[in-house]
């Protein structure tokens, strides 16, 4: 590996430059968070005299990468900073910073250098001016590889994003997008290409939602209904009928949404039962771990937890996991009579070994600990196939599930990406709570699993 090489006062002149360009990714905006308290994230509009973000300090660091490594390099001390912050970055943007010699004080070996940051599409998001003092002596230090110092990030979500491209956008009902989040999140889907939405709900104000947002309704369909319920209904109607392949939340109650859903008279159901499933990118864990059911069924009987495990068996084949893992959660790893949750999940397990339930490896009850963990496991001298490297957790019930995906949300900064599975469409539930890259990500989930029913349908 090469090394960083301090170049002498006198060898620098006025003109000359270098440039540190890094792709920002989720742990640099998880690493600002944690220095700043700033819980905002990325995709945020800057913040002109507002506190640290993560477009100062990811412009900053990068800026005084260029010149701690090049120019002038190693033993170089920045005296004074001046920097001015537009536009918005986030996540998988990539920023160059690049500084320039304007001028060189020889007495005070010092250089004022014109500093400047840009992203992928040349935009500045940063630029300003940088007084540095030059070393006396020159240093040689060793290169170090770009890692992700507070967090290491399978990035699941990348992943997602590849098996989407080259795919047709899939048309979608947003239904009730009537707050700047849930109108930005179609659009912010629309422009990855994931989807085509049309937009369905009081005209009024979806448009009072767009000049919130700043985004144009040019070209955008909008198919007007007078309150939430009526959108509801006419965007499940649509979905009946074959007018759009998927349903994406808006800014109505997930409870008026599902209810149209889920209506015997709207026919929207199939034999399966509706269910939730989270698709989580958690730092500390290898690979995409799909958590269910965080969001529909409250207490699910038998029937219902095979309908959800073969729901989320289903998810994970369509993201191109061929044989699942799926552990059946509770509190103990012991059947217990007194715990209906254990003895559902060894009963699911049998139904597995009798083709109830297909296309997975089952095992439970795990406890969270040995479920998630091969120590564990071998501790309690558990012998699975499953435990230590799960693909998806069945939590016992909607407030196990809800709490377990949250907890690894806000304590352990995983992503989740979530959908509803077992309708005739797939659909998303957004949250207002949701950053960019996840709503994002639920639409990427959505589009896989229409192409799949497409390609079930034989439909191109």
């Amino acid at each position: 590996m090469a090394n960083w090489t301090t170049r002498r006062f006198d060898e620098i002149a006025i003109g000359d430059s270098a440039s540190y360009s890094r792709t920002l990714a989720a742990a640099d905006i998880e690493l600002v968070a944690m220095l700043t308290g700033d819980r905002m994230g990325a995709g945020q509009t800057a913040r002109p005299g507002g506190a640290l973000s993560t477009h100062s300090i990811g412009a900053s660091v990068l800026l005084a990468t260029a010149v701690g490594t090049q120019l002038p390099g190693p033993g170089a001390k920045i005296l004074e900073e001046s920097l001015r912050f537009n536009g918005r970055v986030t996540v998988n943007d990539v920023l160059t910073a690049k500084i320039t010699v304007r001028e060189k004080r020889i007495k005070e070996r010092q250089l004022v250098l014109d500093a400047g940051c840009t992203n992928q599409k040349g935009e500045t998001v940063a630029e300003g001016s940088m007084r540095v003092e030059c070393p006396e002596q020159s240093y040689t230090v060793p290169r170090m590889a770009e890692v992700d110092v507070a967090f290491r990030r399978y990035n699941a979500f990348q992943t997602i994003f590849e098996l989407c491209e080259g795919k047709a956008a899939v048309t979608t009902a947003v239904v009730h997008p009537c707050d700047r989040e849930s109108l930005l999140g179609a659009f912010e889907a629309a422009a990855k290409g994931l989807i085509v939405p049309i937009l369905v709900g009081p005209d009024a104000k979806i448009r009072a939602a767009a000049k919130d947002a700043g985004v144009s309704l040019d070209g955008v369909k909008i198919v007007v209904t007078e309150h939430s319920h009526a959108a509801a209904d006419r965007a499940v109607a649509m979905a009946r009928a074959g007018e759009v392949e998927a349903l994406m939340k808006g800014s109505l109650h997930t409870d008026e949404l599902m209810s149209a859903v889920i209506d015997p008279a709207n026919d929207l159901r199939t034999a399966r039962r509706v269910s939730h499933v989270f698709v989580m990118d958690v730092p500390t864990y290898p690979k995409p771990l799909l958590i269910t059911d965080a969001a529909i069924n409250i207490y699910p009987d038998l029937d219902t937890k095979r309908d959800i495990c073969q729901n989320a068996i289903d998810l994970a084949h369509v993201l191109r996991v061929k044989r699942p893992k799926v552990a059946i959660l509770s509190a103990v790893e012991t059947v217990n009579p007194k715990m209906q949750g254990t003895i559902d999940a060894a009963a699911l397990c049998k139904m597995a070994d009798r083709g109830q339930i297909t296309g997975g490896i089952l095992d439970g009850p795990l406890a969270f600990d040995n479920a998630i963990s091969a120590a564990a496991a071998r501790i309690k001298q558990i012998d699975s196939p499953v435990a230590g490297d799960p693909d998806i957790l069945v939590a016992p019930d909607l407030e196990a599930g809800n709490l377990l995906a949250k907890t690894l949300a806000y304590l352990a900064a995983a992503e989740s990406a979530g959908v509803v599975l077992g309708a005739r469409v797939p659909i998303v539930l957004t949250s207002r709570a949701d950053s960019a890259r996840n709503r994002e990500a639920s639409a990427a989930v959505m589009a896989l699993l229409a192409h799949s029913r497409r390609d079930k349908l034989g439909v191109r």
